[in-house]
């Protein structure tokens, strides 16, 4: 099918031939792996991310006493492969951008998980980075998600997250520059931009991260396309659900 250029021009077209305002291909899975709890595996473009989910599960004891509060304890390890970007330095646990990130994801399912339910125990979150291409924090919370409501754990909502940057590097102080959705990996390399996620189908940011220098006036612009754009997502993570959960009420009636 060619491609309409009637109200749009080619020349501002991004690399991948995508508009300003387009998501990658997105495509996910749940129910991954039989032997975890929950598991999910996403696609967002090139980036490709697995999710486990194990728990809630009884914390372990320390020193003879029962260690955990009165609410469940949210727990993230990310492993990244050593083939999954071009970039082939080994990145252990204690690597500083991988705390960041699984700080960021604890907190953000922390806040929405019911974890009251579920005191003196833990939630682990297994996040395995199979192949990097950009927005790799956004995937890995809507892989969490997907894993954690596979693994049956009550939630507020949906956290479905997304990236938007700016046509133009701070350097530049460009007014003119417009914001793009869902950046891939040779876009945030040239480009400001930032991380976002909220909750539902709401406008509540549960996760805002930026890592790059912006102008102040082009920053409500990026946020309101991340915010449109973690809309467009929780339409197909809950797609993908009701399809999943569309087969099991089949399977059951056989």
């Amino acid at each position: 099918m060619p491609l309409d250029t009637s109200t749009y021009s080619l020349a501002l077209l991004r690399l991948d031939g995508r508009r300003w305002n387009e998501l990658r291909r997105l495509t996910a899975q749940i129910s991954t792996q039989a032997a975890a709890d929950g598991s999910s595996y996403l696609e967002m473009g090139n980036t490709k991310v697995i999710c486990t989910v194990t728990g809630p599960s009884e914390a372990k004891a320390t020193g003879g006493n029962r260690s955990g509060g009165d609410k469940a304890d949210v727990q993230v390890v990310i492993n990244i492969a050593g083939f999954s970007g071009v970039d082939r330095k080994r990145r252990g646990r204690r690597d500083k951008r991988t705390q960041e990130m699984q700080t960021t994801i604890a907190n953000a399912f922390s806040q929405s998980l019911f974890t009251h339910l579920f005191p003196h125990s833990t939630i682990l979150l297994s996040l395995h980075i199979l192949s990097q291409d950009g927005s790799l924090l956004a995937a890995l919370l809507n892989a969490s998600t997907l894993a954690l409501i596979d693994a049956g754990i009550p939630m507020r909502d949906y956290i479905c997250a997304c990236t938007a940057g700016s046509t133009s590097s701070y350097s530049s102080n460009d007014e003119k520059a417009d914001p793009l959705l869902d950046l891939n990996n040779l876009e945030e390399q040239e480009l400001p931009f930032l991380t976002v996620a909220t909750l539902g189908d709401t406008d509540d940011v549960s996760v805002l991260v930026m890592e790059t220098r912006v102008q102040i006036g082009r920053l409500e612009g990026m946020l309101a396309v991340g915010v449109d754009g973690c809309k467009q997502v929780r339409e197909i993570l809950d797609q993908v659900v009701r399809k999943r959960g569309t087969k099991i009420l089949e399977a059951s009636q056989l």
